[in-house]
C-alpha cells in the first residue's frame, strides 16, 4: 500500500506564512529610524533606562475576552489590538509604573496574514499611545484546537517604578476624594452578556450602526494622563475599573478601617450602558459586570482637584464621585444610578 508523505503543512501548519508575518512585524513595529531588531529572535533584550535609581519591575498580562467574537462577526480587527495593550498597561499605572515593553501572543486555527496584520496595527498603535515598545511575541498556528476563523490573543507588559514612588494603600487618608475618569465605552469586559442579549433578541449586528460603532470602540489608554499626575505627585492611589466593576476594583486598594463612599447618582453613564440596561439587566448586574462610564478612578487630596483637571481633554474630564471615610466596609455604594 502506498502512503502520501506526511508534512507539517498538510497537517495544517504553514511555516512560510508565519515567516512572512514575522517579516511584516520587523518592518512595521517601532519608529522608522529605530526598527526593533529583537523581532524574530528567541528573546527580547531591553535596556533599563538610566534615569532610574532604585526601580522595581511591575508586570501584567491580560486578554480581551469575547470581544474577539464581535471583531470576528464584523470582520474588523484593527482596534482589538489597542484593547489588548490597554488591558495590561492600565493595570501597570495603578502601581505607579511606567510601561516599558509589551509582548503579544496570538493563537489561531490557520494563519490569515490580512487578519494578523490588522491586529498588529492596533497593537502597535496601543504601544504608541502608552509610550512603550512592542518587543516581540508569539504567533501559534493551532489546527484542530480552534474552529474555522477562530483565534485568541493575550498581552504581556512590563513597567518600571522607583521603589519610593510605588502607589500604596497607605497613601489613602480620610477625606480624600474619589475621582472618576470617564471610559470610552464598554472597554473589554462584559461581552459575553452583551453577545447573549444580541443572540436572544436576534439583533443583526452588521446592520446596527450604533452597536457596530460602540462595541468595537477601543479601550481608553490612561497612561499619559496618569503618569503626568504621578510626576506631579497629585495621586494618592488609583484603580483600573475592569471586570467586577467599580466596587470590586476600588475595594482592592482601600486599606482596612477606611471606606470608599461612592455616590452612584453622580456617575455619567455612557449611552451604550443605557442600551444594555434597557434589555432587562438589573442595576446590580450592571455595576458588577461593566464600568458603567467610569473607566479609571484616582484618589486624591481635596486641595488637588482643580489641578488635575488640566491634564485631561474635555471628553475624559474627571469628576468627583465619592469620598474616603472611616468605616469597616471597604466600598459603600450610595444612591442609585441615574439612567
Amino acid at each position: 500500500m502506498k502512503y502520501s508523505k506526511f508534512t507539517y503543512q498538510k497537517s495544517g501548519v504553514n511555516i512560510q506564512s508565519a515567516d512572512k508575518f514575522v517579516e511584516f512585524l520587523r518592518k512595521n513595529t517601532g519608529k522608522k529610524k529605530h526598527k526593533n531588531k529583537n523581532i524574530g529572535g528567541f528573546g527580547s533584550i531591553t535596556a533599563i533606562p538610566r534615569n532610574y535609581k532604585d526601580p522595581s519591575i511591575v508586570a501584567s498580562t491580560d486578554g480581551v475576552g469575547t470581544k474577539i467574537e464581535i471583531a470576528n462577526l464584523l470582520n474588523k480587527f484593527d482596534t482589538i489590538g489597542i484593547d489588548l495593550v490597554a488591558m495590561s498597561v492600565n493595570d501597570l499605572i495603578v502601581q505607579g509604573a511606567k510601561p516599558l515593553i509589551f509582548l503579544d501572543y496570538i493563537s489561531i486555527n490557520k494563519i490569515d496574514l490580512k487578519k494578523l496584520k490588522s491586529i498588529l496595527v492596533g497593537i502597535n498603535k496601543g504601544c504608541v499611545l502608552s509610550e512603550c515598545k512592542l518587543v516581540g511575541g508569539e504567533t501559534a498556528e493551532m489546527p484542530g484546537t480552534y474552529s474555522k476563523n477562530k483565534f485568541d490573543i493575550a498581552g504581556f507588559s512590563v513597567g518600571l517604578v522607583e521603589n519610593n514612588k510605588i502607589l500604596s494603600k497607605r497613601n489613602i487618608k480620610v477625606n480624600d476624594l474619589i475621582i472618576a475618569i470617564p471610559s470610552s465605552g464598554v472597554h473589554s469586559n462584559g461581552f459575553s452578556l452583551i453577545r447573549n442579549i444580541i443572540q436572544k433578541k436576534k439583533i443583526n449586528l452588521k446592520k446596527n450602526n450604533f452597536l457596530k460603532s460602540e462595541l468595537l470602540r477601543p479601550t481608553k489608554i490612561y497612561v499619559k494622563e496618569i503618569l503626568k499626575l504621578l510626576n506631579a505627585n497629585l495621586i494618592n492611589s488609583c484603580a483600573n475599573i475592569t471586570g467586577g466593576g467599580i466596587s470590586d476594583n476600588i475595594k482592592r486598594i482601600i486599606p482596612d478601617g477606611l471606606t470608599a463612599n461612592i455616590d452612584l447618582s453622580k456617575i455619567k453613564i455612557n449611552k451604550i450602558f443605557k442600551w444594555i440596561k434597557s434589555h432587562n439587566v438589573s442595576d446590580a448586574e450592571m455595576l458588577k459586570t461593566f464600568n458603567c462610564g467610569v473607566g479609571f478612578c484616582i484618589i486624591i487630596k481635596q486641595k488637588n482637584f482643580n489641578r488635575i483637571t488640566k491634564y485631561f481633554s474635555q471628553k475624559y474630564k474627571p469628576y468627583v464621585i465619592g469620598k474616603i471615610c472611616r468605616g469597616k466596609i471597604k466600598v459603600k455604594l450610595n444612591e442609585k444610578l441615574h439612567w
